[in-house]
């Protein structure tokens, strides 16, 4: 079947998505994103998802193109003109559109809005059985990673350099030691001692919707955490580790540079967290306690 995009009012055939070349998103990155899981035909997280693209705009002073309830009804049409039962709907605004000057534009300028759906089979992704490889990057970006903008070069930076080094994915590190966070994902450690750890969500990290879902859903079944700080090196010594996104879910990490995590496999924790995930993206179970 033809595959569908929304592009600023109107539905179209992906192959004619297109916006002005003057669009700030294009001219300046002016613009933030989300993506959000789809999990048989149902939208997993969606008001944290939407939560979060309104609180990304109002941190750049810009406005959602639409009411909530108008950009939930078209996300649904897109998916339904899809025919997309497992993927994702990638939902992007701009400032607009506007004569390329570095200040903003006027009010008038309605921002810009562009969707578009992938289809994926998260139950054939060997990445959750397997394990995946990672390695460390310094990280190079701005002061505000807690704003899901379309500025992504430095991610794509690291991602690049663990693609060519056969990784999955790469930790960045900040000038003191400390991992941040992943590319594209949130990271964690499981300490020898069975504790959950991730860095606090903070201006230096994006406070994933999945990283909130894990830490809900692990409160609920007792599975000790601390949100802190951690180093590499404590990274190379865990007992698990894993990454964690709209994609990946709970992806165990296997190896961190020419270290080996655990015994080389994913562990019981990144297993049993994998499937609490899962039951509650599936509409098994509720995040809420």
């Amino acid at each position: 079947m033809p595959r569908y995009c929304y592009v600023n009012g109107r539905f179209l055939p992906h192959r004619d998505g297109a916006v002005h070349i003057e669009d700030r998103g294009y001219q300046f990155a002016d613009g933030v994103y989300e993506v959000v899981t789809i999990a048989n035909g149902t939208m997993v997280d969606e008001d944290p998802h939407l939560d979060r693209l309104e609180r990304s705009l109002k941190e750049l002073r810009m406005r959602m193109p639409m009411a909530r309830g108008a950009m939930k009804l078209k996300v649904r049409e897109l998916v339904r003109r899809n025919g997309l039962k497992d993927g994702l709907v990638y939902m992007q605004v701009t400032r607009g559109v506007a004569p390329r000057n570095h200040a903003f534009p006027s009010d008038k300028v309605p921002p810009a809005i562009v969707m578009t759906t992938k289809k994926m089979d998260f139950a054939k992704m060997k990445k959750f059985t397997d394990g995946v490889t990672v390695v460390s990057a310094p990280d190079i970006r701005w002061g505000r990673c807690d704003i899901k903008t379309v500025s992504l070069l430095p991610n794509c930076l690291a991602k690049q350099a663990a693609t060519e080094a056969g990784a999955y994915e790469a930790w960045l590190v900040d000038e003191k030691g400390n991992v941040t966070e992943g590319s594209s994902s949130n990271a964690w450690i499981i300490t020898k001692d069975g504790v959950l750890v991730t860095k606090p969500a903070t201006n230096e990290i994006l406070n994933g919707i999945t990283r909130q879902t894990i830490l809900d859903l692990a409160k609920q079944d007792g599975v000790p955490f601390e949100e802190r700080e951690f180093t590499l090196e404590e990274a190379y010594e865990a007992k698990e580790a894993f990454v964690s996104s709209a994609t990946s879910f709970v992806t165990p990490v296997v190896k961190i540079d020419d270290h080996v995590i655990g015994n080389g496999h994913p562990g019981s924790l990144c297993e049993k967290l994998l499937g609490t995930y899962q039951d509650y993206a599936a509409g098994r179970r509720s995040r809420a306690a």
